[in-house]
């Protein structure tokens, strides 16, 4: 998207809004007293107290503008300039301003140079993340090449076997399905990022889908299921399948989630007894693409999902420290209205 443009035309700086204003009111005394005089039909001429009073307030009004000029347009114009370098030089340059003026001015600084690193932190991550998508790709369809050329390559001398045949039709399928997991996930990631839908759901709601969907589960729920958390059915389907997916990939047959209320958030612990997750690996489970079942068609994208998703309707997710079998999520939304 091409940024929109401010339309050119000659605009006044703000320094000399602010001169021409203080001087137009240091004027008005002075009028006054001309008027005055022509009313009274005295003497035009001013005293000496009257010549030094309207010099005093011409240096009181000059210093007060420059006062304002200092404090409001010196800042913004620095603001203006390390915009510029922020777009020339990228994350080095986010770095706070020598002189904020005022407190408004701070606060907009200091919002400014949040956006920035949002938006320098969003580019970085989208530059690795396409990376990793085109390694991802690329791995099943280089295999998926190879194997279609042996096929077409067959010698009619020395054919192929119908168990090599086979071989490598089954890897053209696997590799072919594991694309389009890559593509299913790829889609809940970008609906993920972009939140349209507004709605509510409760894990009252949730759990009989789960159930239907992983019947090698057993799921239960408890404490205060009815709770409602501003994350649309669609939403919470695509955070707890890949939630309940993961637990039994890691070999677990429960799955619970209880749930409960405090200073208007609704924490979520979903608990499996799986295998759990290593110590090693505990700081890598929310990567993209990291991914310990790789060999076994595991993408390594659905707790970077279940993230994204969270934090696009004001919820966070860990993963808390256990101290036997299986692994231990932690949910968190704020309370739906």
């Amino acid at each position: 998207m091409t940024a929109p443009k401010v339309r050119t035309k000659w605009r006044p700086p703000l320094a000399m809004i602010v001169y021409a204003v203080l001087l137009a009111v240091m004027a008005l005394p002075v009028l006054i007293i001309i008027w005055f005089r022509a009313t009274e039909a005295t003497q035009m001429r001013m005293t000496p107290a009257e010549v030094g009073a309207l010099v005093v307030v011409l240096v009181l009004t000059l210093a007060v503008a420059y006062v304002l000029a200092r404090t409001i347009t010196g800042p913004i114009n620095a603001l203006i300039s390390r915009t510029e370098e922020i777009a020339r030089g990228g994350k080095a340059a986010i770095q706070p301003l020598e002189s904020y003026g005022t407190r408004e001015i701070a606060t907009l600084s200091q919002s400014f140079l949040d956006l920035a690193g949002k938006l320098v932190d969003r580019t970085e991550y989208v530059r690795s993340f396409a990376a990793h998508v085109s390694h991802e790709l690329k791995s099943p369809l280089t295999a998926i090449r190879g194997a279609a050329e042996l096929l077409r390559d067959d010698d009619a001398d020395q054919p192929m076997t119908k168990a090599q045949r086979s071989h490598f039709l089954d890897n053209i399928v696997a590799d072919a399905e594991r694309l389009d997991t890559l593509l299913s996930r790829l889609r809940e990631l970008a609906q993920a990022e972009l939140p349209a839908i507004q709605g509510k759901t409760a894990i009252d709601d949730i759990l009989p889908l789960l159930r239907e969907r992983f019947p090698v589960l057993e799921i239960s729920g408890l404490g205060d299921m009815d709770a409602a958390f501003p994350l649309p059915f669609e939403a919470a389907d695509i955070v707890f399948a890949n939630l309940a997916e993961n637990a039994a990939q890691h070999g677990a047959t429960r799955l619970e989630l209880v749930a409960s209320v405090h200073a208007r958030t609704v924490t979520i612990l979903v608990c499996d007894n799986g295998s759990g997750i290593s110590e090693g690996n505990r700081e890598r489970v929310f990567q993209p693409f990291f991914s310990t079942r790789r060999e076994q068609g595991g993408t390594g994208m659905g707790l970077d999902i279940v993230r994204t998703m969270l934090g696009s309707y004001g919820g966070t997710i860990r993963l808390k420290q256990t101290t036997g079998t299986g692994a231990e999520f932690e949910i968190a939304l704020p309370l739906a209205a």
